[in-house]
């Protein structure tokens, strides 16, 4: 698993390396900059012209670029110009609530996975498949945005059982019944679509492993359905369902960006959404960064799982 391992290092690095270059120009593309959004509406270009030598964003694109690899690489990513403070404590204090909305819509969407897939593989009830393929083309057809405003209207406003949005007043530590109160709603609207997908995915998956051979003999041996879907066929898909929650976790790293913006959670999507609005170029590259890196991790560590699973995977690649 090692030798697996160290033999996707090389791709993974020259994904960041490629990245960090796209992410660094792609800013520099957008009109304006942070000179301009510090000196003020009125000012002279002189005034701004200052600015910008102060920040060395006269410096030439290359020089400007290589000085903030070698900062990232030596984990110094520098200080805001517009929002203010370090760039790693900014992102630090971000960082843990993301990281608590993610993981709590992630296992929303793998619990009902594993809780809906196998049951809209296994039913032979009509009414029941007819509703589980209903609910879940509902639930990825409609966008995170306006099943978030529609949460928060139901919820917060119509029937208000829980926070439309925001944070608890005493912040996220000091009462997890109430922090569980400002979750849920954000956690359901970006765990949802990614439950359907994987949902979809895996009772996909399971019909088709039940309509094997050995399914079938062992059916016309008397071994129970049930038996067969949970002990076997279950067991065969996980490594290629593996690698679908690979991609959706990245998909909803992404999505948290939107969620955190409609339910005014303080993570890295309302932290982004600043430092684009002000031109910070250093917020917005870290943070680019950052979530390229967690994916492309995620990618690795899915294909380390998947080759845990699989032998076959790491013993091809080996050749």
């Amino acid at each position: 698993m090692t030798s697996y391992l160290l033999r996707r290092l090389p791709s993974l690095a020259a994904v960041l390396a490629v990245s960090s270059v796209l992410v660094f120009g792609l800013i520099r593309l957008v009109p304006g900059d942070p000179a301009t959004t510090l000196a003020g509406a009125n000012a002279t270009p002189d005034a701004v012209a200052a600015i910008r030598h102060q920040l060395g964003l006269d410096q030439p694109l290359l020089t400007q670029y290589l000085r903030w690899l070698g900062d990232l690489l030596t984990f110094d990513p520098g200080r805001s110009y517009i929002i203010g403070g370090g760039i790693g404590s900014l992102v630090g204090d971000a960082l843990g609530n993301t990281l608590l909305l993610t993981g709590t819509a992630l296992l929303l969407a793998v619990l009902s996975a594993l809780l809906l897939g196998p049951l809209w593989a296994g039913t032979r009830r009509r009414w029941l498949e007819h509703l589980l393929t209903g609910v879940n083309t509902l639930a990825i057809a409609i966008p995170t945005f306006v099943l978030g405003v529609a949460l928060a209207l139901v919820f917060g406003v119509l029937v208000p059982v829980l926070p439309a949005g925001g944070v608890p007043r005493d912040g996220l530590l000091a009462d997890p019944s109430i922090t569980a109160q400002y979750l849920l709603l954000p956690a359901v609207c970006l765990g949802l679509p990614v439950g359907a997908v994987l949902t979809r995915y895996l009772a996909e998956s399971l019909r088709t492993e039940l309509a094997k051979p050995y399914v079938v003999t062992a059916l016309a041996a008397g071994v129970a359905r049930r038996r067969l879907l949970f002990r076997h066929a279950l067991r065969n898909v996980l490594p290629t369902s593996l690698t679908v929650l690979g991609l959706q976790t990245g998909a909803l790293l992404g999505g948290a960006v939107l969620v955190e913006f409609t339910f005014s959670w303080p993570g890295l999507g309302l932290l982004i959404e600043r430092a684009v609005t002000g031109r910070d170029y250093p917020v917005v590259q870290v943070l680019l960064m950052l979530s390229v890196t967690v994916f492309a991790v995620l990618q690795l560590l899915t294909d380390a799982a998947h080759a845990l699973l699989d032998p076959r995977i790491r013993l091809g690649g080996a050749r």
